[in-house]
């Protein structure tokens, strides 16, 4: 009885001064050792990340300090490639282009997305093909979307401008400098919402039935529901479709590429193109350093955005 009693308080002031018993520590010691099966199938894949990204990314940061072509000898430079893609008003216009059209497009995919995702769960019939129709665009590809647009924004648009005798449109949108950023935007739109789509259904759907009557019954309109209480609980799903649509209409290329090449002239041209462009034109270096900058302001946008919207917005 005695030793019970010495083993008891002995376990107690090992607890007290922060230490455990020897089983405790055992059990402890078995839950933070790391099963081999995660290890297993974390591994590999941290091995071909850091492989085809985070390598050739650290080697491309390094490249962009030389005069390096792609190939062959080169030399270190320092900062000279930087200076001159700050000097370069071609790299500038093609900033400027990326970041308007990333900002218009983004609003355009989420309120069209938004108010879709509403009415797709509304009590409607037939909503469930409604949905597989619009989620279509999503699996189609972006270069062969562009294609088929640059012919109805050439040809069947402005057949139609001339038959009804608008003016504006009889001659196509693409050739023009001033509204060729339009066609880009609602061909991008149209190929984004989809997905987009599918994450504020997900959302609307999470939102439990019982709050949306409870309003009803207090008299609150569609219109007040939609403001009170479907937006804040959403919020979430806000900020998701915000932060990665931007990122992805930051990096477009195909859809521009497929509709006016970054014309007409070098109007459309976005930072991907130009940097594509350069890489196949001999400016491997000085593209280099531009896609750095990229990179650069691409994080501090979705730091910030993640930093305007922490503590808002929580799924």
């Amino acid at each position: 009885m005695a030793t019970t009693t010495t083993e008891a308080i002995t376990t107690a002031d090992r607890r007290r001064r922060g230490g455990a018993a020897p089983g405790l520590q055992s059990v402890t010691h078995k839950r933070k050792r790391i099963e081999p099966l995660f290890l297993a199938f974390l591994l590999p894949t941290l091995l071909l990340f850091t492989l085809a990204i985070t390598l050739p990314a650290v080697m491309g940061i390094v490249l962009s300090f030389t005069n390096s072509v792609g190939f062959g000898e080169f030399r270190f430079i320092g900062l000279t490639n930087y200076v001159a893609v700050f000097s370069d008003p071609a790299i500038l216009q093609a900033y400027l282009f990326t970041l308007g059209f990333s900002l218009v497009t983004v609003i355009v995919v989420n309120a069209v997305a938004f108010l879709l995702a509403i009415a797709l769960t509304s009590k409607i019939r037939g909503k469930i093909a409604l949905r597989a129709v619009f989620v279509l665009p999503m699996v189609i590809s972006g270069i062969v979307i562009a294609y088929v647009f640059s012919f109805l924004f050439a040809n069947s648009l402005p057949a139609l401008a001339g038959a009804i005798g608008f003016g504006p449109l009889e001659q196509s949108i693409l050739a023009n400098p001033d509204l060729a950023w339009i066609a880009i935007v609602i061909v991008t739109a149209w190929q984004a919402i989809p997905s987009t789509l599918l994450i504020y259904i997900a959302g609307v759907l999470s939102i439990p039935g019982e709050v949306y009557e409870a309003a009803a019954l207090d008299g609150a309109s569609a219109w007040r529901q939609l403001i009170s209480i479907t937006a804040p609980l959403t919020a979430g799903y806000i900020l998701i479709n915000l932060v990665i649509g931007f990122k992805n209409f930051l990096n477009s290329y195909d859809i521009i590429v497929g509709l006016t090449d970054g014309g007409p002239g070098t109007s459309t041209t976005s930072v991907a193109m130009s940097i594509f462009k350069g890489f196949n034109g001999g400016d491997y270096a000085y593209q280099m350093a531009n896609a750095t900058i990229f990179f650069i302001i691409a994080v501090v946008i979705a730091v910030i955005q993640l930093r305007a919207t922490r503590g808002k917005a929580a799924l």
